[in-house]
Formats: C-alpha cells, structure tokens, sequence
C-alpha cells in the first residue's frame, strides 16, 4: 500500500483538480459541438448505402474513401423538399456542369429520408436525376420510418435536414457541411484548385 506525505497528497491533489477542470471544460466543449449541425474540419465518414445509381440510371456503388485526392460534393436532398428545389438542385446543377468530367472531382446526390417515405422513394432518385438532368452518381438513404433511426448520411455528417451541402477536400477533410452555399464562389475556388 502506497502512503503519500502530505506534499504528494497536495501535489496530487492539484493535478487532479487541474485534469478535473481540464476534463469537465473539455465535456462541456464537446456538448456545446454536439448541439451545432456538421462536423466541419473532421474526416469524412464513409457512407454505406444499398442503393447507388450511376449517371445512367444503372445500380452502382460509390465510396467517399476512394475519392481521397479529388474534392467531393455531396449533395443531400429530399423528393418533397421545397428548398431542394429552390435552391438545391439548382446548385448541384450548376456545380455538376462545370466539373462533371473533372478527373479531380467527384459530385454524389444523396436523398436522406426522415419523413416523407411514401415520397422521398428509390423511384424519386432516379427521377430528379432525369428532371434535372444530372450526369452524376445518386444514392438513397433511408432512415427508419418509425422514426427509430434517421439515415446514416445525416448520423455521420450531423446534418440538419435537407438541402444540406458537404464539400471535402481532397485529403478527405470536411470543409464546407451546411445547408446553403454561394455555388458561384465554390466552383471559382475548385476551378483554381484543380486548375
């Protein structure tokens, strides 16, 4: 059995209220985080959805991992959602236009379903790609209608409803992850990037 003197008891003491105080302050930050949407300047989280469609309509698959070295925007949207087409679509058209093609770029539409089910559907995916005339890769990602679960896009990337937009920089950081994005100054900053 260890005895302290009195010195290492204070000592000690300090240091625990010192870590103590560190630890409750750190608690307190990180439940401040916890209460704001995103997760700006973390690394993307993969996304693992069953159902992916290509710029054709065709099943695929697609992996924010594998994108690693190119800037990745992901859109996230719901069919029935007023602001997606406001506003959404016609950013993630806008930026698909000019960097579709881009070897540097990879552009992903994600419908995250929390409410709506008998709307926001597969069906609907491959719908708004041909409404709005979008050549790039869609998936959908559907919570739980029983409201146990929302989609893992908004899970991972602490999103606060749709239109919401997640822009990763090539080395797989989180920089932009918000609901609206000024898509004219985004695609001058990625066009310079990429050059």
């Amino acid at each position: 059995m260890t005895t302290f003197t009195r010195r290492q008891f204070l000592s000690f003491s300090a240091a625990m209220s010192s870590t103590l105080a560190y630890t409750l302050s750190s608690q307190q930050a990180q439940a401040q985080d916890q209460n704001r949407y995103g997760i700006l300047g973390q690394v993307a989280p993969e996304i693992s959805l069953d159902y992916w469609i290509d710029k054709n309509g065709e099943p695929t698959q697609y992996s924010v991992s594998e994108q690693k070295g190119k800037w990745v925007f992901l859109k996230c949207f719901q069919n029935w959602c007023p602001g997606c087409h406001s506003s959404g679509f016609p950013a993630l058209k806008k930026f698909s236009d000019a960097f579709a093609d881009h070897p540097d770029v990879s552009i992903a539409g994600i419908q995250t379903v929390f409410e709506g089910f008998r709307s926001n559907t597969q069906q609907a995916v491959r719908d708004l790609q041909l409404r709005y005339d979008l050549p790039i890769s869609m998936g959908h990602d559907a919570g739980d209608p029983d409201g146990n679960h929302r989609p893992q896009t908004m899970m991972k990337y602490r999103t606060g409803g749709t239109p919401w937009i997640i822009v990763i920089a090539p080395d797989q950081t989180v920089v932009f992850n918000d609901f609206h994005i000024n898509v004219d100054n985004l695609i001058s900053y990625v066009a310079k990037e990429v050059g």
